[in-house]
């Protein structure tokens, strides 16, 4: 099980990849969350784990894109 210094739930989060950890700070006039395992979670969907590592944002593409009419 992953144990994180900033998570004090019980039992504790899991692994970063998981959907368990929960928002703790949002600031969402500046697009980010952070979350009790340390992730920082962004609007465009990108993140920032705690060891680091850069996850890219998710997007479409723009062929798919709604385009106003």
């Amino acid at each position: 099980m992953w144990r994180c210094a900033m998570c004090a739930h019980q039992p504790s989060c899991r692994r970063t990849d998981s959907p368990a950890p929960h928002v703790v700070a949002a600031h969402p006039e500046q697009g980010w969350s952070l979350l009790c395992d340390g992730s920082i979670v962004f609007d465009d969907t990108g993140e920032l784990l705690p060891d680091g590592r850069v996850v890219a944002p998710h997007r479409a593409p723009a062929d798919r894109l709604a385009v106003a009419a």
